[in-house]
């Protein structure tokens, strides 16, 4: 029988996640890595009040009772934060390079089983993500992501210019890191773990605040800003550019908490050093996502907005999909052995440590 979760504070829960601006409706569609984007007009998101909450409050395939706990199964125990200092590697990540493939006024994070009722989000990876999407319906299915075996959801709000939207080209950079000293102690993500990373309703000092924050929004040679630039140069190369972390402590219970963060949390500085390491209280290191996103706009930007609202309302959701065994090669071999590996897990600086994935992206 499951017992009954500890609840979250009222405070915690009152301060849910919740946009006020909204996104005009359109959808994209792509079927395959290679496909051209087709976009069709809707007016279905014409009445999104964006996120209004971030409990959920209706029960899903994957949160029979809908109170908003998702018990890992089985739960990981007895993990005490790694305080060890590993051996000296700069870098400790591998890439997953994942195209846009549609976008809809969904998510399955926030809003389960409610089509139409977020504001407009900009989906990477799985080809199918939707408010109805599941652990179930999402694993082992079609993704724009180099690695067919990754069909993890990935997405953030869509991006406008005016009325336009404005979607990302190509394979976006999302890295997986390690975000604790060391970067040994780094295990695979449990299958079907999601989370919200950062706030629709921050504030631009709460943006620039965040754990997360990384060089902020930029473009040409305008740096750390926390609200989308006003101009950027019109050149051919210039794009503007996001960068944003997120947590890679779990706290080994739940796959999802009430108000899609509790059961994350970011590292903390281990007392008396620079070193990371993971709080007690979510002691198990997973990797560390890190959007690196490009928009092919420039030039005057007063009118680029995101659907959620000013850009430090920028935020994004992850949902693992990952088989389970290619995930672990690349963890195993590019984070906890310490080197810089693109999609394949292959580190040009160190070609003898070989690849961890064929030259189609799936175990050898």
């Amino acid at each position: 029988m499951r017992s009954s979760p500890r609840r979250l504070p009222a405070l915690l829960v009152g301060t849910a996640l919740v946009a006020s601006v909204l996104g005009i409706g359109t959808i994209a569609s792509a079927t395959d890595t290679g496909a051209p984007l087709v976009t069709t007009s809707t007016a279905a998101a014409a009445d999104h009040t964006g996120h209004t909450a971030a409990v959920s409050t209706r029960a899903s395939g994957d949160d029979t009772d809908g109170d908003g706990y998702i018990p890992a199964v089985p739960q990981v125990t007895g993990v005490v934060p790694s305080t060890a200092t590993p051996p000296p590697a700069y870098h400790h990540e591998f890439q997953a390079g994942c195209s846009v493939t549609h976008t809809a006024p969904d998510d399955p994070i926030v809003y389960p089983g409610q089509f139409g009722k977020s504001h407009d989000h900009t989906f990477m990876g799985n080809t199918t993500t939707d408010a109805a999407s599941t652990t179930g319906s999402l694993y082992g299915g079609n993704t724009s992501c180099k690695v067919p075996v990754d069909a993890s959801a990935y997405w953030m709000p869509s991006l406008y210019k005016g009325d336009q939207k404005i979607l990302p080209v190509g394979p976006q950079v999302i890295y997986y890191k390690a975000g604790v000293t060391d970067y040994r102690s780094v295990r695979p993500f449990p299958k079907g773990l999601r989370f919200v990373v950062g706030n629709p309703m921050q504030s631009a000092q709460e943006f620039r605040g965040h754990k997360g924050f990384v060089e902020g929004w930029e473009c040409g040679d305008s740096f750390f800003n926390t609200d989308i630039p006003a101009n950027c140069p019109s050149r051919p190369d210039v794009q503007l550019n996001l960068r944003m972390q997120a947590p890679s402590c779990w706290d080994g219970k739940y796959l999802d908490t009430p108000d899609h963060q509790a059961h994350m949390a970011y590292p903390v500085v281990k007392p008396g050093t620079n070193d990371n390491m993971c709080p007690t209280s979510h002691p198990v290191a997973l990797p560390m996502i890190e959007f690196k996103m490009a928009w092919p706009v420039n030039g005057d930007m007063s009118q680029v907005r995101l659907a959620s609202g000013r850009g430090y309302s920028f935020h994004y959701d992850f949902f693992n999909a990952w088989e389970e065994r290619t995930l672990k090669a690349l963890v195993d071999h590019c984070i906890v052995g310490g080197l810089q590996c693109d999609t394949r897990g292959f580190d040009l600086y160190r070609p003898e440590r070989g690849a961890a994935l064929n030259d189609d992206h799936r175990l050898p």
